[in-house]
């Protein structure tokens, strides 16, 4: 158990803590907003945290390394474990508490028979087609918080907008009392979405690792000047990261909304990409709008 303590954060280690805690907030009258993380946590994070501040009388982050969004052999093990900083940080911003439960506080029973959440078809399709329980256990986490917390809203950034996507399915179609606000995709100076996972990289990669973004403007840019057959539009983005060494996951342009592959009568697009470099694997998104062709 994390034993850091703080008089200007709340840190909640238990499921009963937290309902005694939410029990004083509606007492009182209060809001609260929910930022879920697993921890390690970086500047998008805190811009989230502080997003969620204008939201809510009182925000809640939660810190916690859900195993089951995790396939064999991805790197839950070697998921930096960073609490007492990550305390530090959401302190300083001004987050009212932390959640941060053990494992085995949410997960007292064998993994392998918990009940897990299922949102069909878009959890199946791009990244859900190499990473297949990943979602599901995306779902089932967040599910468990909202229902542990009872939050008024919660706040997700759109870097992983499939995620995103699907977890506004779930809230719509089990009629949760729960609003979903999406924030923008932070960015380092080149362009680099911030992950936890950008730690991995080495020197060499990170430097290579913005052609993700690059790549997806320029894709963006050829359907914005006329360019049609979007498969093959596809097929370039997948050569030019490759040029660049990287592995690629897929590269799809979608429909924004459905996240279908899309044809050329979509309006809203959003190309999603995911890219190896090195052992780490990257993920990115871009949404526009193109004329009608």
């Amino acid at each position: 158990m994390n034993t850091v303590t703080s008089k200007n954060i709340r840190i909640l280690h238990t499921c009963e803590e937290l309902k005694l805690w939410r029990a004083e907030l509606k007492s009182a009258g209060n809001c609260l907003a929910l930022v879920p993380t697993m921890g390690n946590l970086h500047e998008g994070h805190f811009t989230l945290v502080n997003h969620a501040k204008k939201e809510a009388d009182a925000v809640l982050a939660t810190l916690f390394i859900n195993p089951l969004q995790f396939g064999p052999g991805e790197d839950f093990e070697r998921y930096p474990r960073t609490f007492k900083t990550d305390v530090d940080g959401l302190e300083s911003i001004g987050c009212t508490a932390v959640f941060a439960p053990s494992l085995e506080e949410l997960f007292p029973n064998a993994l392998a028979t918990h009940t897990t959440i299922h949102v069909p078809i878009l959890s199946e399709l791009h990244c859900g087609a190499s990473r297949p329980s990943h979602f599901d256990g995306v779902c089932t986490i967040v599910l468990k918080l909202f229902n542990i917390a009872q939050p008024d809203c919660a706040i997700f950034g759109l870097k992983d907008l499939q995620q995103f996507r699907i977890i506004s399915n779930m809230v719509e179609d089990l009629a949760f009392d729960v609003r979903l606000i999406s924030h923008p995709i932070i960015r380092a100076e080149d362009g680099l979405a911030l992950s936890s996972r950008n730690g991995y990289l080495s020197e060499a990669e990170r430097q290579r690792a913005p052609e993700l973004y690059r790549t997806l403007r320029n894709l963006s840019a050829q359907i914005l000047h006329g360019a049609r057959d979007l498969r093959l539009i596809e097929a370039s983005g997948c050569n030019r990261l490759a040029e660049h060494g990287f592995v690629v996951d897929y590269l799809h342009i979608c429909d924004a909304q459905t996240l279908q592959r899309a044809e050329t009568t979509e309006r809203l697009l959003a190309i999603l990409g995911a890219a190896w470099q090195g052992k780490t694997r990257l993920i990115d998104n871009i949404i526009f709008s193109k004329p009608t062709f």
